[in-house]
Protein backbone atom coordinates (compact mmCIF):
# COMPACT_ATOMS: atom_id res chain seq x y z
CA UNK A 1 0.00 0.00 0.00
CA UNK A 2 1.56 3.39 -0.78
CA UNK A 3 2.02 5.95 1.53
CA UNK A 4 -1.00 8.70 2.15
CA UNK A 5 -1.84 11.55 0.29
CA UNK A 6 -3.41 14.31 2.73
CA UNK A 7 -6.15 16.49 1.16
CA UNK A 8 -6.39 19.87 3.42
CA UNK A 9 -9.45 21.23 2.94
CA UNK A 10 -9.78 24.91 4.05
CA UNK A 11 -11.89 27.40 2.05
CA UNK A 12 -13.05 25.06 -0.57
CA UNK A 13 -15.72 22.25 1.29
CA UNK A 14 -17.06 20.28 -1.93
CA UNK A 15 -16.01 17.34 -3.88
CA UNK A 16 -16.43 19.08 -7.76
CA UNK A 17 -14.13 21.52 -9.23
CA UNK A 18 -11.66 20.31 -6.26
CA UNK A 19 -7.98 20.31 -8.06
CA UNK A 20 -6.14 19.03 -4.68
CA UNK A 21 -8.79 16.29 -4.18
CA UNK A 22 -8.74 15.57 -7.94
CA UNK A 23 -4.86 15.44 -7.53
CA UNK A 24 -4.88 13.21 -4.72
CA UNK A 25 -7.42 10.80 -6.12
CA UNK A 26 -5.77 10.44 -9.40
CA UNK A 27 -2.08 9.79 -7.45
CA UNK A 28 -3.61 6.50 -6.59
CA UNK A 29 -2.54 7.10 -2.65
CA UNK A 30 -5.16 6.93 -0.19
CA UNK A 31 -6.50 10.34 0.93
CA UNK A 32 -6.57 11.59 4.38
CA UNK A 33 -8.84 14.13 3.91
CA UNK A 34 -8.47 17.03 6.72
CA UNK A 35 -9.84 20.07 8.07
CA UNK A 36 -8.04 22.19 10.66
CA UNK A 37 -9.60 24.95 12.74
CA UNK A 38 -6.77 27.05 13.60
CA UNK A 39 -7.31 30.09 15.54
CA UNK A 40 -3.75 30.39 15.93
CA UNK A 41 -2.19 30.97 12.73
CA UNK A 42 -4.84 33.99 11.71
CA UNK A 43 -4.34 35.24 15.20
CA UNK A 44 -6.17 38.49 14.44
CA UNK A 45 -8.49 37.55 11.51
CA UNK A 46 -9.71 34.09 13.21
CA UNK A 47 -13.32 33.51 11.85
CA UNK A 48 -16.07 35.07 13.66
CA UNK A 49 -19.11 33.91 15.00
CA UNK A 50 -21.51 34.13 12.38
CA UNK A 51 -18.92 32.24 9.84
CA UNK A 52 -18.71 29.20 12.79
CA UNK A 53 -22.18 28.88 12.46
CA UNK A 54 -21.78 27.98 8.83
CA UNK A 55 -18.63 26.20 9.31
CA UNK A 56 -20.55 23.70 11.30
CA UNK A 57 -23.05 23.00 8.62
CA UNK A 58 -20.59 23.13 6.30
CA UNK A 59 -18.78 20.66 7.53
CA UNK A 60 -21.44 18.12 8.56
CA UNK A 61 -22.34 18.16 4.63
CA UNK A 62 -18.98 17.63 3.45
CA UNK A 63 -18.33 14.85 5.68
CA UNK A 64 -21.51 13.37 4.13
CA UNK A 65 -20.21 13.73 1.04
CA UNK A 66 -17.04 12.41 1.49
CA UNK A 67 -18.72 9.13 3.40
CA UNK A 68 -20.78 9.23 -0.10
CA UNK A 69 -17.45 8.31 -1.86
CA UNK A 70 -15.67 6.20 0.30
CA UNK A 71 -13.43 8.50 2.77
CA UNK A 72 -14.41 10.35 6.00
CA UNK A 73 -13.26 14.20 6.71
CA UNK A 74 -10.87 13.97 9.94
CA UNK A 75 -11.22 17.09 11.83
CA UNK A 76 -7.89 18.22 14.18
CA UNK A 77 -7.81 21.98 15.77
CA UNK A 78 -4.93 23.46 16.28
CA UNK A 79 -1.76 25.57 14.51
CA UNK A 80 -1.65 24.10 11.00
CA UNK A 81 2.10 23.95 10.58
CA UNK A 82 1.95 21.84 13.98
CA UNK A 83 -0.86 19.74 13.20
CA UNK A 84 0.13 18.74 9.56
CA UNK A 85 3.50 18.07 10.98
CA UNK A 86 2.17 15.46 13.71
CA UNK A 87 -0.17 13.72 11.29
CA UNK A 88 2.58 13.34 8.78
CA UNK A 89 4.68 11.73 11.04
CA UNK A 90 1.47 9.59 12.41
CA UNK A 91 0.75 8.25 9.26
CA UNK A 92 3.66 8.29 7.13
CA UNK A 93 1.77 10.41 4.56
CA UNK A 94 4.37 11.90 0.88
CA UNK A 95 1.84 13.73 -0.25
CA UNK A 96 -0.15 17.28 0.59
CA UNK A 97 -2.15 18.81 -1.62
CA UNK A 98 -4.47 21.79 -0.80
CA UNK A 99 -6.38 24.49 -2.76
CA UNK A 100 -4.68 28.22 -2.32
CA UNK A 101 -6.02 30.64 -0.17
CA UNK A 102 -4.63 34.65 -0.63
CA UNK A 103 -4.78 36.11 2.70
CA UNK A 104 -1.56 37.36 4.04
CA UNK A 105 -1.23 34.96 7.14
CA UNK A 106 -2.35 32.28 4.44
CA UNK A 107 0.47 33.25 2.12
CA UNK A 108 3.10 33.37 4.91
CA UNK A 109 1.98 30.48 5.98
CA UNK A 110 1.96 28.14 3.25
CA UNK A 111 4.97 29.33 1.57
CA UNK A 112 6.94 28.34 5.15
CA UNK A 113 5.13 24.73 4.68
CA UNK A 114 6.52 24.43 1.93
CA UNK A 115 9.59 25.07 3.06
CA UNK A 116 9.40 23.10 6.29
CA UNK A 117 7.21 19.91 5.71
CA UNK A 118 9.54 17.60 3.96
CA UNK A 119 7.34 15.89 1.81
CA UNK A 120 5.92 16.71 -1.85
CA UNK A 121 3.26 19.59 -1.43
CA UNK A 122 0.93 20.18 -4.69
CA UNK A 123 -1.16 23.18 -4.50
CA UNK A 124 -3.95 24.50 -7.36
CA UNK A 125 -5.89 27.80 -8.17
CA UNK A 126 -9.68 27.40 -7.49
CA UNK A 127 -11.02 29.97 -5.83
CA UNK A 128 -10.61 33.10 -7.92
CA UNK A 129 -11.65 32.86 -12.01
CA UNK A 130 -7.50 34.25 -12.15
CA UNK A 131 -4.65 33.91 -9.95
CA UNK A 132 -4.03 37.11 -8.40
CA UNK A 133 -0.65 37.71 -10.47
CA UNK A 134 -1.84 36.97 -14.10
CA UNK A 135 -4.26 39.95 -14.18
CA UNK A 136 -1.72 42.77 -14.51
CA UNK A 137 -0.97 46.05 -16.87
CA UNK A 138 1.01 45.84 -19.63
CA UNK A 139 3.63 47.60 -17.20
CA UNK A 140 3.40 44.24 -15.09
CA UNK A 141 1.87 45.90 -12.16
CA UNK A 142 -1.66 44.69 -10.63
CA UNK A 143 -4.30 46.90 -11.56
CA UNK A 144 -5.54 50.09 -9.20
CA UNK A 145 -9.44 50.15 -10.77
CA UNK A 146 -11.85 48.01 -11.30
CA UNK A 147 -13.06 49.10 -14.63
CA UNK A 148 -9.53 48.04 -17.03
CA UNK A 149 -9.10 45.25 -14.28
CA UNK A 150 -12.23 43.61 -15.02
CA UNK A 151 -11.63 44.41 -19.25
CA UNK A 152 -8.29 42.44 -18.85
CA UNK A 153 -9.70 39.54 -16.95
CA UNK A 154 -12.71 39.10 -19.46
CA UNK A 155 -10.76 38.41 -22.27
CA UNK A 156 -8.88 36.00 -20.68
CA UNK A 157 -10.56 32.07 -20.79
CA UNK A 158 -11.66 30.36 -17.33
CA UNK A 159 -10.58 26.94 -16.79
CA UNK A 160 -12.96 24.20 -16.63
CA UNK A 161 -14.69 23.41 -13.77
CA UNK A 162 -13.79 19.76 -12.82
CA UNK A 163 -16.09 16.93 -11.98
CA UNK A 164 -15.72 15.18 -8.48
CA UNK A 165 -14.09 11.90 -8.35
CA UNK A 166 -15.90 8.84 -8.75
CA UNK A 167 -15.03 7.30 -5.86
CA UNK A 168 -12.26 7.98 -3.24
CA UNK A 169 -9.43 5.29 -1.63
CA UNK A 170 -9.84 6.08 2.43
CA UNK A 171 -6.82 5.53 3.98
CA UNK A 172 -6.76 3.93 7.82
CA UNK A 173 -10.43 4.14 8.93
CA UNK A 174 -9.22 4.37 12.35
CA UNK A 175 -7.22 7.82 12.01
CA UNK A 176 -8.11 9.86 14.93
CA UNK A 177 -10.64 12.73 14.49
CA UNK A 178 -11.71 15.47 16.83
CA UNK A 179 -16.09 15.47 17.15
CA UNK A 180 -17.49 18.31 15.71
CA UNK A 181 -19.08 18.98 17.69
CA UNK A 182 -16.92 19.68 20.56
CA UNK A 183 -15.39 22.58 18.51
CA UNK A 184 -19.01 24.27 19.92
CA UNK A 185 -18.69 26.35 16.65
CA UNK A 186 -22.55 26.82 17.03
CA UNK A 187 -24.49 28.84 19.71
CA UNK A 188 -26.35 27.27 22.80
CA UNK A 189 -27.75 29.74 25.41
CA UNK A 190 -28.99 32.10 23.72
CA UNK A 191 -28.84 30.63 19.92
CA UNK A 192 -28.98 33.80 18.21
CA UNK A 193 -28.86 32.04 15.17
CA UNK A 194 -32.07 30.88 15.05
CA UNK A 195 -32.73 32.87 12.16
CA UNK A 196 -29.74 31.97 10.32
CA UNK A 197 -31.26 27.93 9.86
CA UNK A 198 -34.44 29.21 8.50
CA UNK A 199 -32.39 31.46 5.51
CA UNK A 200 -29.59 29.35 3.98
CA UNK A 201 -28.70 25.48 3.72
CA UNK A 202 -24.66 25.56 3.56
CA UNK A 203 -22.59 22.69 1.60
CA UNK A 204 -21.76 22.28 -1.94
CA UNK A 205 -25.85 20.60 -2.69
CA UNK A 206 -27.01 24.03 -1.06
CA UNK A 207 -24.53 26.13 -3.21
CA UNK A 208 -25.41 24.29 -6.23
CA UNK A 209 -29.24 24.19 -5.73
CA UNK A 210 -28.87 28.07 -5.20
CA UNK A 211 -27.43 28.53 -8.74
CA UNK A 212 -29.85 27.06 -10.19
CA UNK A 213 -32.57 28.95 -8.76
CA UNK A 214 -30.66 32.38 -9.05
CA UNK A 215 -29.96 31.17 -13.26
CA UNK A 216 -33.69 29.87 -13.82
CA UNK A 217 -35.63 32.57 -11.71
CA UNK A 218 -33.38 35.31 -11.11
CA UNK A 219 -30.61 36.32 -13.67
CA UNK A 220 -32.58 37.80 -16.32
CA UNK A 221 -33.58 40.30 -13.80
CA UNK A 222 -30.44 40.62 -12.21
CA UNK A 223 -29.67 44.21 -13.63
CA UNK A 224 -32.33 45.92 -12.38
CA UNK A 225 -33.54 44.20 -9.15
CA UNK A 226 -30.52 43.63 -7.80
CA UNK A 227 -30.48 46.84 -5.68
CA UNK A 228 -33.96 46.81 -4.69
CA UNK A 229 -34.55 45.94 -1.21
CA UNK A 230 -37.97 44.19 -1.29
CA UNK A 231 -37.23 41.73 -3.68
CA UNK A 232 -34.70 38.46 -3.71
CA UNK A 233 -32.89 39.72 -7.00
CA UNK A 234 -29.13 39.26 -5.40
CA UNK A 235 -27.89 35.50 -5.87
CA UNK A 236 -27.41 34.98 -2.21
CA UNK A 237 -24.30 33.15 -3.17
CA UNK A 238 -21.36 35.16 -1.11
CA UNK A 239 -21.56 32.80 1.43
CA UNK A 240 -20.86 29.50 -0.60
CA UNK A 241 -18.24 31.19 -2.49
CA UNK A 242 -16.63 32.25 0.68
CA UNK A 243 -16.42 28.65 2.34
CA UNK A 244 -15.71 27.04 -1.13
CA UNK A 245 -18.89 24.94 -1.72
CA UNK A 246 -18.86 26.37 -5.17
CA UNK A 247 -16.34 27.96 -7.47
CA UNK A 248 -16.42 31.22 -10.06
CA UNK A 249 -15.17 28.35 -12.58
CA UNK A 250 -18.43 27.12 -11.82
CA UNK A 251 -20.98 30.00 -12.04
CA UNK A 252 -19.07 31.02 -15.27
CA UNK A 253 -20.48 28.15 -17.03
CA UNK A 254 -23.56 28.14 -15.40
CA UNK A 255 -24.48 31.42 -16.35
CA UNK A 256 -23.13 31.41 -19.75
CA UNK A 257 -24.08 34.81 -21.36
CA UNK A 258 -27.82 34.72 -21.08
CA UNK A 259 -29.39 37.68 -20.32
CA UNK A 260 -27.95 39.53 -16.79
CA UNK A 261 -25.52 37.15 -16.99
CA UNK A 262 -22.57 40.14 -17.49
CA UNK A 263 -23.76 42.26 -14.81
CA UNK A 264 -23.78 39.24 -12.50
CA UNK A 265 -20.12 38.03 -13.73
CA UNK A 266 -18.55 41.65 -12.78
CA UNK A 267 -20.24 41.19 -9.14
CA UNK A 268 -17.84 37.65 -9.38
CA UNK A 269 -14.96 40.27 -10.71
CA UNK A 270 -15.16 42.72 -8.21
CA UNK A 271 -14.64 39.54 -5.61
CA UNK A 272 -11.54 38.78 -7.91
CA UNK A 273 -10.33 42.24 -7.98
CA UNK A 274 -10.85 42.48 -3.79
CA UNK A 275 -8.43 39.55 -3.91
CA UNK A 276 -5.90 40.96 -6.31
CA UNK A 277 -5.81 44.15 -3.99
CA UNK A 278 -5.51 42.33 -0.51
CA UNK A 279 -2.51 39.89 -2.32
CA UNK A 280 -0.57 42.46 -3.60
CA UNK A 281 -1.33 45.28 -0.80
CA UNK A 282 -1.60 42.61 2.49
CA UNK A 283 -2.02 45.47 4.90
CA UNK A 284 -5.82 46.09 3.15
CA UNK A 285 -7.63 45.11 6.13
CA UNK A 286 -6.06 47.52 8.65
CA UNK A 287 -4.38 50.62 6.67
CA UNK A 288 -5.66 52.79 4.66
CA UNK A 289 -5.06 52.20 1.53
CA UNK A 290 -4.79 56.31 0.56
CA UNK A 291 -2.35 57.63 3.21
CA UNK A 292 -4.09 60.68 3.37
CA UNK A 293 -6.92 58.91 5.08
CA UNK A 294 -4.22 58.54 8.01
CA UNK A 295 -4.92 61.99 9.11
CA UNK A 296 -8.46 61.75 9.14
CA UNK A 297 -11.00 63.32 11.78
CA UNK A 298 -13.08 60.53 12.89
CA UNK A 299 -15.04 60.87 16.13
CA UNK A 300 -15.45 57.23 16.62
CA UNK A 301 -18.11 58.04 19.15
CA UNK A 302 -18.89 54.38 21.27
CA UNK A 303 -22.59 55.28 21.86
CA UNK A 304 -23.35 56.36 18.25
CA UNK A 305 -21.67 52.85 16.92
CA UNK A 306 -23.61 50.70 19.33
CA UNK A 307 -26.71 52.51 18.13
CA UNK A 308 -25.60 51.47 14.56
CA UNK A 309 -24.88 48.10 16.06
CA UNK A 310 -28.04 47.30 17.19
CA UNK A 311 -30.21 48.83 14.65
CA UNK A 312 -31.54 51.60 16.48
CA UNK A 313 -30.25 54.85 14.24
CA UNK A 314 -33.49 56.62 13.82
CA UNK A 315 -33.06 56.23 9.85
CA UNK A 316 -35.21 52.81 9.07
CA UNK A 317 -33.19 51.99 6.00
CA UNK A 318 -30.33 51.76 8.04
CA UNK A 319 -31.90 49.88 10.81
CA UNK A 320 -33.78 47.50 8.36
CA UNK A 321 -30.27 46.66 7.14
CA UNK A 322 -28.42 45.87 10.58
CA UNK A 323 -31.49 43.89 12.18
CA UNK A 324 -31.33 41.84 9.06
CA UNK A 325 -27.46 41.45 9.34
CA UNK A 326 -28.09 40.23 12.85
CA UNK A 327 -31.21 38.00 12.39
CA UNK A 328 -29.91 35.92 9.60
CA UNK A 329 -25.52 36.47 9.18
CA UNK A 330 -26.47 38.35 5.92
CA UNK A 331 -27.54 41.62 4.27
CA UNK A 332 -28.65 42.84 0.88
CA UNK A 333 -25.80 44.17 -1.11
CA UNK A 334 -27.41 47.84 -1.63
CA UNK A 335 -28.29 47.50 2.32
CA UNK A 336 -24.45 47.29 2.52
CA UNK A 337 -23.81 50.23 1.26
CA UNK A 338 -26.56 52.63 2.61
CA UNK A 339 -25.37 51.52 6.29
CA UNK A 340 -21.37 51.59 5.47
CA UNK A 341 -22.11 54.91 4.24
CA UNK A 342 -23.98 56.32 7.52
CA UNK A 343 -21.69 54.40 9.70
CA UNK A 344 -18.32 56.99 8.01
CA UNK A 345 -20.20 59.60 6.76
CA UNK A 346 -23.28 60.53 9.12
CA UNK A 347 -21.03 59.52 11.91
CA UNK A 348 -17.31 60.05 11.02
CA UNK A 349 -16.80 56.34 12.97
CA UNK A 350 -13.71 54.87 11.66
CA UNK A 351 -14.35 52.55 8.61
CA UNK A 352 -12.30 49.55 10.72
CA UNK A 353 -15.43 49.27 13.32
CA UNK A 354 -17.61 48.53 10.36
CA UNK A 355 -15.22 46.37 9.14
CA UNK A 356 -15.09 44.34 12.30
CA UNK A 357 -18.28 44.03 13.20
CA UNK A 358 -19.15 42.42 9.79
CA UNK A 359 -16.36 40.18 10.58
CA UNK A 360 -18.18 38.91 13.52
CA UNK A 361 -21.96 39.15 12.32
CA UNK A 362 -21.75 38.18 8.51
CA UNK A 363 -21.77 34.49 7.15
CA UNK A 364 -19.87 35.76 4.40
CA UNK A 365 -17.62 37.43 6.38
CA UNK A 366 -14.31 37.52 3.50
CA UNK A 367 -11.22 39.36 4.35
CA UNK A 368 -10.37 40.79 1.23
CA UNK A 369 -14.17 41.99 0.37
CA UNK A 370 -14.69 43.07 3.50
CA UNK A 371 -11.77 45.21 3.46
CA UNK A 372 -11.74 46.14 0.01
CA UNK A 373 -15.19 47.15 -0.12
CA UNK A 374 -15.60 49.04 3.60
CA UNK A 375 -12.58 51.45 1.81
CA UNK A 376 -13.93 51.86 -1.00
CA UNK A 377 -17.11 53.62 1.00
CA UNK A 378 -15.04 55.44 2.74
CA UNK A 379 -13.12 56.90 0.31
CA UNK A 380 -9.68 55.61 1.38
CA UNK A 381 -9.11 52.66 -0.93
CA UNK A 382 -8.61 51.90 -4.36
CA UNK A 383 -10.94 52.99 -7.03
CA UNK A 384 -12.83 54.19 -4.54
CA UNK A 385 -15.95 56.58 -3.99
CA UNK A 386 -15.36 60.00 -4.40
CA UNK A 387 -15.46 61.73 -0.65
CA UNK A 388 -18.70 64.16 -1.44
CA UNK A 389 -21.17 60.86 -2.45
CA UNK A 390 -22.95 60.55 0.80
CA UNK A 391 -25.71 58.47 0.84
CA UNK A 392 -28.91 59.96 2.35
CA UNK A 393 -30.98 57.40 4.01
CA UNK A 394 -34.53 58.78 3.18
CA UNK A 395 -33.98 58.93 -0.35
CA UNK A 396 -32.03 55.43 -0.67
CA UNK A 397 -35.02 54.34 1.15
CA UNK A 398 -37.91 55.32 -0.79
CA UNK A 399 -35.43 54.53 -4.12
CA UNK A 400 -34.53 50.96 -3.40
CA UNK A 401 -37.39 50.27 -0.81
CA UNK A 402 -40.86 52.53 -2.08
CA UNK A 403 -43.29 50.72 -0.70
CA UNK A 404 -41.61 50.09 2.54
CA UNK A 405 -41.62 45.95 2.43
CA UNK A 406 -38.06 45.79 3.62
CA UNK A 407 -38.34 48.23 6.42
CA UNK A 408 -41.44 46.52 7.67
CA UNK A 409 -40.36 43.32 7.78
CA UNK A 410 -36.87 44.24 9.68
CA UNK A 411 -38.39 46.82 11.53
CA UNK A 412 -41.95 45.63 12.60
CA UNK A 413 -42.42 48.39 15.09
CA UNK A 414 -42.87 50.70 12.04
CA UNK A 415 -44.88 48.14 10.29
CA UNK A 416 -48.46 49.86 10.39
CA UNK A 417 -47.16 53.35 9.28
CA UNK A 418 -48.15 55.05 6.30
CA UNK A 419 -45.96 54.42 3.34
CA UNK A 420 -45.06 58.23 2.80
CA UNK A 421 -43.35 58.33 6.07
CA UNK A 422 -42.05 55.09 6.36
CA UNK A 423 -38.54 56.11 5.66
CA UNK A 424 -38.98 59.32 7.54
CA UNK A 425 -41.14 59.08 10.23
CA UNK A 426 -39.88 62.04 12.69
CA UNK A 427 -41.87 64.14 10.02
CA UNK A 428 -45.30 62.19 10.66
CA UNK A 429 -48.06 63.72 12.57
CA UNK A 430 -48.72 63.13 16.14
CA UNK A 431 -51.84 61.99 15.07
CA UNK A 432 -50.33 59.29 12.45
CA UNK A 433 -47.45 57.94 14.97
CA UNK A 434 -50.73 57.23 17.05
CA UNK A 435 -52.36 55.44 14.43
CA UNK A 436 -49.32 53.19 13.73
CA UNK A 437 -48.35 52.63 17.26
CA UNK A 438 -45.64 54.69 17.49
CA UNK A 439 -43.76 56.68 20.35
CA UNK A 440 -40.70 58.48 18.94
CA UNK A 441 -37.64 58.01 21.67
CA UNK A 442 -39.83 55.20 23.23
CA UNK A 443 -41.16 52.36 20.40
CA UNK A 444 -38.81 53.49 17.77
CA UNK A 445 -35.41 55.84 18.11
CA UNK A 446 -35.31 59.40 17.29
CA UNK A 447 -32.67 60.20 14.68
CA UNK A 448 -29.28 60.06 16.26
CA UNK A 449 -28.09 62.40 13.76
CA UNK A 450 -29.52 65.03 11.55
CA UNK A 451 -28.73 64.27 8.11
CA UNK A 452 -28.03 67.61 7.09
CA UNK A 453 -25.89 68.36 9.72
CA UNK A 454 -23.87 65.26 9.55
CA UNK A 455 -23.44 65.58 5.66
CA UNK A 456 -21.90 68.68 6.20
CA UNK A 457 -19.73 68.05 8.77
CA UNK A 458 -18.49 64.85 7.11
CA UNK A 459 -17.63 67.15 3.67
CA UNK A 460 -15.76 69.38 5.99
CA UNK A 461 -13.57 66.52 7.33
CA UNK A 462 -12.64 65.20 3.91
CA UNK A 463 -12.33 68.31 2.46
CA UNK A 464 -9.66 68.78 5.70
CA UNK A 465 -7.36 65.69 4.14
CA UNK A 466 -8.50 66.69 0.42
CA UNK A 467 -5.05 67.87 -0.38
CA UNK A 468 -2.92 65.84 1.42
CA UNK A 469 -0.65 63.08 -1.15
Amino acid sequence: MPAPAIVWFRQDLRLADNPALNAAAESGRPIICLYILDDETPAKWRIGAAQRWWLHQSLQALDADLRRKGCSLTLRRGAAPRVLAALIEETGAELLCWNRCYEPFAVERDKALKQNLGIEIKSFGAALLHEPWDVQTGSGEPYKVFTPFWRAARSMPVRAALTAPRALKSHDPKITSDALKAWALTPRRPNWALGFETEWRPGEAGARKALERFVDERMTEYPGARDQLDQRGTSELSPHLHFGEITPAQIAAAVGDGAGSDKFMSEIGWRDFSHSLLFHWPTLPESNWRASFDAFPWVNDKALLRAWQRGETGYPVVDAGMRQLWATGWMHNRARMIVASFLIKHLLTDWREGQAWFWDTLVDADLANNAASWQWVAGSGADAAPYFRIFNPVVQGERYDADGAYVRRWVPELAKLDTKFIHKPWLASDQDLAKAGIQLGKTYPKPIVDHAVARTRALEAFASIANRN
